[in-house]
């Protein structure tokens, strides 16, 4: 084991010379980047976890929830807007910690996106099953019994999975497959789609606020901060941190701004505004959406998969409304199935050319210029775990790698502004102690927040990562064979 080597960063100028080769086509402009960023952030937190984390941890508060992850966004969305536009390469935070704190916290890094999109991709699968079997119900329509409509295993708050009676979610798998074809075609293609479906979720999510807020009862707020229950992280302020921990997961969104990067026609312009102006856009529809939905119900009801449905079938006034919401969470989550697939595709992708990851990994299509390899394993993979885990698993588990790479990248954009003093920054983060060190607090309260169960898994994962590091990925580094060949 040769730690000097663990500790080797990668030069910025190889990462430039990355991003200056074709090798992916840069295809999407700013509008395009910020509704690829919203893409991944309206969906699972607004049409699934908005009520499943009401209802369990935090009431009505649900909205201060969004307000604390928003503002854990906000400084690590500042720290990535100033790494991808002065690395605007395809590795997101894998390669913004290559750069500054070393090959093996990368590697750490990496390992944990592949559990953040991969997993992604699987819980908002399961979310869309579960629209899609409401959908077919308001048609009269039973043809998939309930034990191919839900996950074999389910878990609890200590770590434990036990069965449900259930074979397994078709639907989710399905929904995966479709969405991994396209993602194989071509990212022009996909971020033609995703625009398209943006448009449709955003503007059915501003209806239910607009014409949802006439029938909310304001008893339902109250009261507003329920009183914890002895359960760490059921209602009080523990349940408002730890509700901000799980639906932290849906805005990720942004993150994945940056892993295409490389794709983008003007990147050290487009990235920073892709990034932060889906956030703000987004972070104001959740406060909205969340604060109509629990006046709508009470917030108890609202513990479901399909919480939007729940609230709106309330209302015999609102049931026009109900089965385009349905029909909008279903296009809303597809388009958050595909900006998670992508980039997972590229995580794989860049490590893969670092030598971390098996070459094929990282192979291009001759003439769609994909990733093509890793977006079939990444569909298969999501589709396997979409298929036999519940969603409260599944969230919490990317909701937890998320936190540790926004907490790597604001601690890594202040190493390098000491570090590398004089390369050129296109976008510069003003306050950057302020910035980094508040994003660092944040991210780590939500992450200390989430339930024991999550950092078992945690701990399970970051082994198997390690193992495969000292196995493959320390013995094939291209960093350490060049440093070698140097020395």
């Amino acid at each position: 084991m040769n730690l000097k080597a663990m500790l080797a960063t990668k030069p910025i100028a190889d990462y430039q010379a990355e991003a200056a080769s074709k090798n992916l086509v840069r295809a999407l402009g700013i509008p395009a980047l910020i509704a690829f960023g919203i893409g991944g952030i309206i969906g699972t937190g607004i049409f699934v976890l908005t009520g499943l984390a009401a209802a369990q941890h935090a009431g009505p508060a649900i909205g201060l929830s969004f307000v604390i992850a928003g503002l854990g966004c906000m400084f690590a969305g500042l720290c990535y807007s100033e790494f991808a536009a002065m690395v605007p390469v395809a590795g997101s935070a894998y390669a913004y910690s290559y750069a500054t704190l070393g090959e093996f916290v990368a590697w750490f890094v990496g390992w944990n996106l592949i559990l953040e999109y991969m997993v992604a991709c699987s819980t908002v699968a399961v979310g869309w099953s579960r629209y899609f079997i409401k959908l077919l119900e308001h048609y009269g329509i039973n043809f998939i019994p309930d034990w191919l409509a839900n996950a074999p295993f389910e878990g609890n708050a200590a770590g434990a999975i036990h069965q449900t009676g259930a074979f397994l979610n078709l639907p989710a798998i399905a929904i995966i497959a479709i969405t991994t074809a396209l993602c194989y075609k071509g990212i022009k293609e996909s971020a033609v789609v995703n625009t398209i479906i943006v448009a449709i979720k955003v503007s059915i999510v501003v209806a239910v606020i607009g014409f949802g807020i006439a029938y909310v009862t304001p008893s339902y707020w109250h009261p507003f901060i329920p009183p914890n229950t002895g359960n760490f992280g059921e209602f009080g302020w523990s349940g408002i941190f730890q509700a901000s921990a799980i639906i932290f997961f849906a805005y990720i969104g942004f993150d994945g701004v940056s892993t295409v990067a490389q794709e983008a026609k003007d990147p050290q312009r487009g990235m920073p505004i892709g990034m932060l102006g889906s956030l703000a856009i987004c972070t104001l529809l959740y406060i909205l959406m969340s604060t109509v939905l629990t006046g709508l119900v009470p917030f108890k009801q609202l513990n479901d998969a399909a919480p939007v449905a729940v609230a709106l079938e309330a209302h015999p006034q609102l049931a026009w409304l109900s089965s385009w919401v349905i029909w909008g969470a279903l296009f809303g989550l597809t388009s958050v199935i595909i900006t998670m697939i992508i980039p997972q595709a590229r995580i794989w992708l860049t490590m893969s050319n670092d030598g971390l990851l098996w070459k094929f990994l990282g192979k291009v299509h001759p003439t769609y210029r994909t990733p093509h390899i890793a977006t079939v394993i990444t569909g298969v993979f999501a589709a396997t775990l979409a298929g036999l885990l519940p969603i409260d698993i599944l969230g919490e588990l990317v909701s937890i790698g998320t936190l540790i790479a926004f907490i790597v990248v604001c601690i890594g954009v202040l190493v390098l502004r000491y570090t590398r003093p004089d390369l050129h920054r296109p976008f510069k983060v003003r306050g950057v102690w302020f910035v980094s060190i508040m994003g660092v607090l944040f991210c780590s309260a939500m992450a200390y927040s989430l339930p024991r169960g999550t950092w078992i898994r945690l701990v399970i994962w970051s082994a198997l990562g390690i193992a495969l590091y000292f196995l493959y990925g320390h013995e094939h580094s291209r960093l350490r064979a060049s440093r070698s060949k140097a020395g």
